[in-house]
């Protein structure tokens, strides 16, 4: 499995916009000691690769194809939150 930093790195020279880490998002919250640990992303800033609403990449669940292959090759995996927001999180 490909470290998260890397594939944060990665996310973003794809023009991904990666906001953060899961922990940043759920801040507030109380979090777990062993919670799982994964990237937040705004789906919404890029709509060439995430589209919630259309039934274009069925296939993926509103994922760009090449994207959705590119984070299931490094062992992780995309999961909706809301419309305009994507959890990536480790398999």
């Amino acid at each position: 499995m490909m470290k998260r930093e890397t594939l944060m790195q990665k996310l973003s020279d794809k023009g991904v916009h990666v906001v953060g880490t899961t922990e940043d998002f759920y801040q507030g919250y109380r979090l777990e000691a062993d919670m799982v640990k994964g990237i937040w992303i705004s789906a919404e800033s890029t709509p060439q690769l995430f589209d919630y609403w259309s039934g274009k990449w069925a296939n993926t669940f509103g994922v760009d194809p090449k994207l959705n292959t590119l984070v299931e090759n490094s062992g992780w995996y995309f999961e909706w939150y809301d419309p305009g927001t994507m959890m990536i999180w480790p398999n």
